[in-house]
């Protein structure tokens, strides 16, 4: 049997798939009904991989639908797929032309299937993700209060109470779910020994980063977006700059990197070298997330907690 490359267009509404090789594209709807749709298909005609692009949230629950039948399914940047099709001639712009595109790209490139979340897992990264909605919203509402008076200053008030409580809700319920896993439990002992990373650090390496340990130091900064990439050309050498990756979790990253400047003497030491070479504050800063995320993907490689003794300073 020949290999089956799978691309799917995902849209608020409906799905187009379409298999590389083959002209005719399959439109489902994007609910239940258009998922057992495609489950029946692909159980008939078993896939090699199936890609789907990002999509702002659309394609969460047709990537879950998937996994959980077990057939490989790759979710890929948009910005991946379009290049590729700029690299074949390819400009116009249809839902079924996207479709056949992810599946040449499918076919080509062979993207790494994701791993199958457990449910909770899934529930732990959902969790994580609302609250760090709720805490920006709170952080705008804040911001307001400066220029608000009146009846609205009130209004305003009321709502940063509720989102106040809707966030502290958010904390009990990530506690019930490491508390319920032995093996969560386990990785927050390692990750919180750590001097400058603290409890939604941790949060979100566990939700949002499930391969940390399992990769080598260029495999996991490339993952979250922390690898420095060249643009050199012929005798000129670019600046490096880092790109894609797992935007939350850097973030967390640089709320560590901030205090661990301070209380960790292995990142403090590192910063302040970096500093006297000349580097500017953000491009140490931003070498320091990669450290520190280097020294934890090595402690949860070896089940060890922090400790001064190990050869981290290099």
């Amino acid at each position: 049997m020949s290999d089956r490359y799978v691309g799917i267009d995902v849209s608020k509404e409906t799905l187009e798939v379409a298999i590389d090789g083959e002209l005719a594209v399959k439109q489902v709807t994007n609910d239940e009904a258009g998922f057992r749709q495609l489950t029946e298909r692909f159980n008939e005609r078993r896939p090699t991989l199936i890609v789907v692009e990002a999509s702002g949230g659309w394609e969460m629950s047709l990537v879950s639908e998937l996994s959980a039948a077990r057939f490989p399914v790759a979710l890929v940047n948009p910005t991946r797929v379009r290049y590729f099709g700029k690299a074949q001639g390819q400009y116009a712009k249809t839902d079924k032309l996207d479709a056949r595109l992810i599946a040449s790209f499918a076919a080509t490139m062979k993207p790494a299937a994701r791993p199958l979340k457990s449910g909770e897992q899934a529930e732990l990264a959902r969790v994580v993700s609302r609250r760090r909605q709720l805490v920006k919203m709170t952080t705008m509402e804040k911001n307001r209060r400066t220029t608000t008076q009146g009846a609205m200053r009130e209004q305003l008030e009321r709502t940063i109470a509720w989102l106040t409580a809707e966030i502290h809700q958010l904390n009990e319920r990530l506690k019930e779910l490491v508390n319920g896993c032995v093996s969560w439990q386990a990785k927050e002992k390692i990750l919180q020994s750590v001097p400058g990373v603290g409890p939604i650090t941790t949060l979100t390496l566990l939700a949002e980063l499930p391969e940390l340990g399992t990769l080598n130091r260029q495999q996991i900064a490339a993952l979250v977006g922390l690898a420095p990439l060249n643009k050199d050309s012929g005798p000129q050498r670019g600046k490096r700059r880092i790109f894609g990756g797992r935007a939350s979790v850097r973030c967390a990253l640089y709320m560590a990197v901030l205090s661990a400047r301070t209380w960790n003497p292995v990142i403090r030491e590192f910063y302040e070298r970096l500093l006297a070479k000349g580097k500017k504050e953000k491009v140490a800063l931003t070498a320091c997330m990669r450290k520190l995320l280097v020294i934890l993907n090595a402690m949860m490689r070896d089940s060890k907690p922090w400790t001064l003794n190990e050869s981290f300073a290099g």
